[in-house]
């Protein structure tokens, strides 16, 4: 089992510079979330020390990227968190979900208008994900606990859990980014194979085909599947991590039971179940294509690297943050449909480096990031259109299935 540590370094205060032998896990900068730095912390304590990664020290990089962020806020005067843009975004996709399903639910009554209905649903719902919870839960969203809680608890109203969740994503991946056996977000299993140290299978010489309609069905897996076996285990990949228990477990229970009121209860009180099922399943897939191939855009394309660490030692070539900007591949930076809809997650080096800054500043944000690497000699890749890095993903799933690759090809 791998040890986690209580901060993300890109998040903390500039002058505690001195970033070391990092293992990395999910607190923000500010007095009000040092609960939940103490709360990671514990989660540290519990897991056992087989493997500790460790990544370079002296990481001057980070430094002077972190000063250069403190002074674009200071001297621009715009907030890190408590966005009103954020604010107005978020009513904004709300009432796409919420008039989506309205109208699929209560005055849909035939296939042509079911259909554009549950895509725009599930669409909405990937909106929400995307850009409500996610800066929710990585405390990106407000100063305050309480909102960044409640805009994490979205997750919860679309199926999955916004507990575990922050244990898996904020813990462990963007702690081990494409770290084959530590990130489970690249581990598919013996279904696909998304890094070079994963065992190839002859049937993956046909995974650029298949998996992008297996992607379709990542949602239910994470409603039906995944988060029961998470609470269960109260494991994910080589992690421990404590089992929901007061407000969290009320929270895990009943955002379940919200879900399963609205995907299957009140709409059945309306439609018979042959009509009920198939359009869930539509909105579901929708929903988990937009999810998966968003993700796989930023971290399984030729540009990325999947660095392993020393066997013995488990200590890394690179600096924490050297290894996110190098792990890590932006697309369509400049394409302002695509980054209202993403989240700003096509942003995600900026988003990996400051994962507790609102995305509503990643775009400002992202020259600056790209001059200071520039400078340092760290690569910061960015496909130009979302064209470029699906085709990126493509060829990486083909050359990963048919080839013994060792490095990315960039």
């Amino acid at each position: 089992m791998t040890q986690l540590s209580a901060e993300y370094p890109a998040e903390q205060p500039l002058q505690a510079a001195a970033v070391s032998e990092h293992s990395v896990a999910a607190s923000v900068r500010s007095v009000e979330d040092a609960p939940a730095i103490a709360e990671s912390a514990a989660d540290a304590a519990r897991q056992s020390q087989d493997v500790q990664i460790k990544f370079a020290s002296g990481d001057v990089f980070l430094n002077v990227l972190r000063q250069r962020v403190d002074e674009y806020f200071t001297s621009s005067g715009r907030p890190r968190r408590d966005c009103l843009q954020m604010y107005i975004k978020t009513a904004v996709i709300m009432t796409w979900f919420v008039t989506s399903y309205v109208l699929l639910v209560f005055l849909a009554t035939s296939w042509w208008q079911v259909l554009p209905l549950a895509a725009s649903l599930g669409a909405s719902m990937a909106c929400i994900g995307f850009n409500i919870q996610h800066d929710g839960s990585h405390a990106a969203y407000s100063r305050r606990r309480w909102v960044n809680s409640l805009m994490g608890m979205t997750l919860d109203l679309l199926g999955g859990s916004s507990y575990i969740w922050k244990k898996t994503h904020n813990l462990v991946h963007h702690s081990f980014t494409n770290i084959t056996g530590h990130d489970g977000d690249i581990d598919l299993g013996v279904l696909g194979r998304l890094s070079p140290h994963q065992r190839q299978f002859r049937f993956h010489r046909l995974q650029h085909v298949y998996l992008w309609l297996l992607y379709g069905f990542i949602t239910l897996k994470w409603q039906f599947v995944d988060d029961t076996l998470l609470f269960i285990r109260g494991s994910h990949s080589q992690f421990r991590f404590s089992r929901p228990r007061g407000w969290d477990l009320a929270v895990f229970l009943g955002g379940k039971l919200a879900f399963l009121s609205l995907a299957f209860a009140l709409p059945l009180a309306m439609h018979s179940w042959t009509v009920v099922i198939p359009t869930f399943l539509l909105t579901s897939f929708l929903q988990g294509v937009l999810l998966s191939v968003v993700f796989q855009l930023a971290h399984c394309v030729e540009c990325a690297e999947f660095p392993m660490p020393s066997d013995a030692s488990g200590r890394m070539e690179n600096a924490w943050a050297v290894h996110q900007v190098e792990t890590t591949v932006n697309f369509a930076r400049h394409n302002r449909l695509v980054t209202w809809f993403t989240g700003g997650l096509n942003h995600q080096i900026e988003h990996h480096l400051f994962p507790q800054i609102c995305h509503i500043n990643y775009p400002a944000l992202s020259g600056l990031l790209e001059q200071t690497c520039e400078e340092f000699g760290v690569r910061y890749s960015a496909h130009r259109t979302v064209f470029d890095a699906v085709s990126s993903h493509y060829r990486w799933l083909r050359k990963l299935g048919r080839e013994t690759v060792t490095t990315s090809n960039c």
